[in-house]
């Protein structure tokens, strides 16, 4: 599968829209993309539908692809975008952290940053460790709130390989802030990471100072084992 697909692709998810449910679709995510209003479960067997005509996408071709979806306003390209990401995941190299970036930056909400961040760019931060120094520190410190939720979410898929050191440091860069994206990343990394270490979470929390939300939901799996 290539570029060269790209408008077969578009004429099969728009043989496939529901006019009815783009509307519910977009309403769902505050009307930020309009939608064609293709649920999961059909969207994927268009994918089965796609990846039996013309095979998996070889990682020479992954950029042109997804930049060409990413451009489609519909959300449901977006989404395939996603999909054909996924079928190189382990593949993923150094080079392509800045291409996740770009893609972080653009249409950027949480359906699409909540993929990109902790399957893709921890994919490759885990297999090349060494890149973390080089780009922790700038989303850290960036005034956009998908960044600081990329530095938050990257590990979320570690469970026992987390650094929890690291995960603190980076909390406590973004603990302040007020954006509801990032007070709910807060707690959501905090929450996954109870699931392996509940003791070490409860004694950060306890210490930590966290936004009401951000509290709450990373103490969400730790109230549950005690009651």
């Amino acid at each position: 599968m290539d570029i060269q697909h790209l408008e077969e692709i578009k004429k099969l998810y728009w043989a496939h829209r529901q006019p009815d449910n783009a509307v519910k679709m977009a309403a769902y995510m505050k009307n930020k993309f309009p939608f064609l209003g293709i649920n999961s479960e059909p969207r994927a067997e268009l994918e089965k539908q796609l990846q039996l005509k013309f095979g998996k996408v070889d990682i020479a071709d992954l950029e042109p692809l997804v930049n060409a979806l990413w451009s489609v306003p519909e959300r449901e390209y977006h989404y395939y975008a996603l999909s054909v990401i996924s079928q190189v995941k382990k593949k993923l190299m150094p080079s392509h952290v800045d291409f996740m970036v770009d893609l972080i930056l653009q249409n950027s909400w949480w359906d699409s940053v909540d993929v990109l961040a902790p399957h893709f760019v921890g994919q490759i931060l885990y297999n090349y460790p060494e890149l973390r120094d080089e780009y922790l520190g700038i989303w850290i410190d960036s005034e956009n709130i998908w960044l600081n939720r990329t530095a938050i979410l990257f590990q979320l898929k570690y469970k026992k390989e987390t650094d929890f050191e690291l995960l603190c440091t980076i909390i406590d860069s973004l603990k302040h802030k007020k954006d509801f994206f990032v007070k709910k990343a807060i707690g959501w990394a905090l929450r996954e990471y109870s699931k392996t270490n509940p003791k070490a979470v409860e004694s950060y929390i306890v210490k930590a100072e966290l936004l009401g939300l951000s509290e709450r939901e990373g103490m969400k799996h730790i109230l549950k084992i005690k009651n």
